[in-house]
């Protein structure tokens, strides 16, 4: 291990380390590196390069492929290199649908049950806590209707986060005034522009750290819904596909997956069954 240091000049990511880089991240957690991130990886690696105080990427590529390496920086790096990106309410179509559509027929097959959701690549929270607030509601309309959320993330860093859920004014912009006043704490120093989701809906989400490409995903329960929205974009088709049928076999007979609109599961051998528009359902 290199002590920490000052590195005077930032280091340069050689074709030959970013291909041994891209083909650990791909084998690693399923999503591709073409050459053309290959800036974006070393910019978001020479962080790591300083705070270790390694002064090249060969050094890193060396530490991180050892025993030590894969103990102590995997996590790190993997944190480094993923892209997490959401908001409150985003997509809002999908909830209309959910509330609308899928929670009213699920009350009535499934009378005193738990609704069991997970948010699959939860990030920092949002889509989470969005749910807690969307489900809620739905609780206050119809009596004896409950639910538990699972929330999961490969970034640790995002997930500590999430477990806060402590947000600025500008990220809760999206939620409704309504569900604002309800589900969210205001700071007694006003001045801070932070907000807190409610403990009522933190005690709903369980958060844990997970990769896509475990076979099982650590899971023995069965799901009713799954969100895993702008995810299976950062993955090649082939395991998108792998991918996709792992998520059959965690849901339900009649569960539902909600996918992002930029994504579809065209062309991939699923059976899964297309019900509106990026969402799709596993048959009863």
């Amino acid at each position: 291990m290199v002590e920490p240091g000052v590195i005077e000049h930032s280091a340069a990511l050689s074709a030959r380390d970013f291909g041994r880089l891209s083909r650990f991240i791909y084998d690693t957690c399923g999503i591709k590196m073409p050459d053309v991130k290959k800036t974006m990886l070393e910019a978001r690696l020479q962080k790591r390069l300083r705070t270790l105080g390694i002064h090249s990427f060969t050094e890193y590529c060396d530490f991180l492929f050892s025993p030590e390496g894969m103990e102590k920086e995997l996590v790190q790096m993997l944190d480094m290199v993923t892209t997490n990106k959401t908001d409150f309410f985003r997509e809002p179509d999908h909830f209309h649908y959910l509330t609308q559509t899928v929670l009213p027929e699920w009350v009535k097959r499934h009378p005193g049950l738990t609704l069991s959701i997970w948010s699959a690549g939860c990030s920092s929270g949002e889509e989470p806590y969005t749910l807690c607030m969307v489900l809620s509601e739905f609780a206050l309309r119809n009596p004896g209707f409950d639910f538990r959320i699972l929330a999961t993330d490969i970034s640790t860093r995002v997930l500590e986060k999430a477990k806060t859920a402590i947000y600025t004014e500008s990220q809760v912009e999206p939620v409704p005034m309504d569900l604002k006043k309800k589900y969210l704490l205001r700071s007694k120093d006003r001045s801070s522009g932070i907000v807190r989701i409610v403990p009522e809906l933190r005690e709903k989400v369980r958060f844990r750290r997970l990769n896509f490409m475990d076979d099982d995903f650590g899971m023995r329960e069965q799901l009713d819904i799954i969100f895993c929205r702008n995810v299976i974009i950062y993955f090649d088709r082939p395991t998108q596909e792998k991918l996709l049928q792992r998520f059959h076999r965690q849901m339900k007979p009649g569960a539902f997956i909600f996918m992002g609109h930029s994504e579809t599961l065209s062309g991939l051998d699923v059976p899964l069954a297309s019900v509106y528009p990026t969402v799709y359902r596993r048959p009863k």
